[in-house]
This record gives structure tokens, sequence and C-alpha cells, in this order.
């Protein structure tokens, strides 16, 4: 019997817990500058609304990477925990006050707006070549997903994570949208998918 996510799950951030720091800080600083060139190349800093994340638990760091993205002209914003089934993305600029977002997060305050992303950055717990995407169980990001596509958004979806969480093969559930790409310390994956619009806005111009 195939080991369900849950189990998928315990497995690959097992395995990123088991990472040591100085591996993981190196790692990062390589994930970091495949992404700036990934998104550079497909035109997809400036003028862009691109989501982040700031690293929890042993996440890839993506935080030295923002105020390079800021300044290149993307407009950031990062999730915010607003209620137990429901993220936000709120606009954030480097130096921005934060506080406690939720899910042991730090996202801007309330007070800033909130925004639509056209590229997500999304933390793995773990993942497969072809797109397949586990989370931490919540599903914040699969309802956020959903809501911008009745709203007749298709953001471009990056998955962000190291090597040692990839799975042969991820379980595929009704609701589940795959990830247009993943980013690790190995290089850049487009996902083998033909579904996704996101997938055909990510190879533009390649």
């Amino acid at each position: 019997m195939a080991p369900d996510k849950s189990a998928i799950r315990d497995i690959c951030l097992g395995r990123r817990a088991s990472l040591k720091s100085d591996f993981r800080q190196g790692a990062s600083a390589q994930i970091r500058s495949f992404l700036a060139a990934l998104l550079t190349a497909r035109h997809l800093v400036e003028n862009v609304e691109i989501s982040a994340y700031l690293p929890i638990r042993s996440e890839v760091d993506l935080a030295p990477l923002l105020p390079d993205l800021g300044k290149a002209g993307a407009l950031l914003s990062l999730p915010v925990v607003v209620s137990r089934t429901t993220i936000v993305f709120r606009r954030y600029a480097s130096g921005d006050p934060l506080s406690c977002a939720g899910f042991g997060t730090i996202g801007p305050e309330e007070s800033a707006a909130i925004v639509e992303p056209q590229v997500l950055l999304m933390p793995l717990a773990g993942f497969d070549a072809r797109g397949g995407r586990i989370g931490y169980g919540a599903g914040h990001y699969d309802r956020a997903l959903q809501s911008l596509r009745q709203k007749g958004r298709n953001p471009i979806t990056i998955g962000v994570g190291f090597a040692v969480q990839q799975v042969s093969q991820v379980p595929v559930e009704p609701h589940d949208i795959p990830l247009c790409a993943i980013v690790t310390e190995a290089g850049v994956t487009d996902a083998a998918t033909t579904d996704v619009t996101g997938t055909d806005l990510l190879k533009a111009g390649a």
C-alpha cells in the first residue's frame, strides 16, 4: 500500500531537519541565485506581484533575496494566516514592520494592503518532479490558489525546497494544483504538467 501524504510529509521533513546548518545556509544561497536568475530570465520581476515567505523551522531561507527583488522593481507580498483555513497575501517591502502572521510565521501588519500575486514562491515539505507538492497539511496554499483561480487569476507557482525533500511520486488529490517549477540547490525543474497555464507563462521567452 502506497504511503499517504502524511507519512511522506514526515519523511521529507525529517530529511530536511537532518541537514546541517552550514549546508542549509550554503544551499539556500544557491537556491536564491537560481531563483533570481529564473525570474529575471522569464521577465517576472519588474512590476510583477511576487509572494515570497520568511523561513520557519528548517525551510530554505529566501529573506536575503527579497531586498534585491524589491530594488529590481518586484511588487512583494508575504502570506498571512487570517483564520484556520485561510491565508491572504499582504504587501511587503524591506524594512516594513512585521508581526505574528500565524502558523509560526511573521508577516506584514493588518494595515498592509491585500494583493493578488502573479508569482508564488512556495515553501515545500515534499515534492516530486512532476510538480506534486506536499505542504504542512493545513491546505492554506491550496485554498488560496483555488480562490485566485475563481477570480480569474492563474499565478505561476514555484516550489522552493532542498533536493533531499524530493520523492518519486506525491499522491494526487482532486483539489491539488501542480507546481509550475521547483527550485532546489541542484537546479531548476520545469514540472512536467500540461494543464497549468502558469507553466506556459514560466517558459515564455525560454
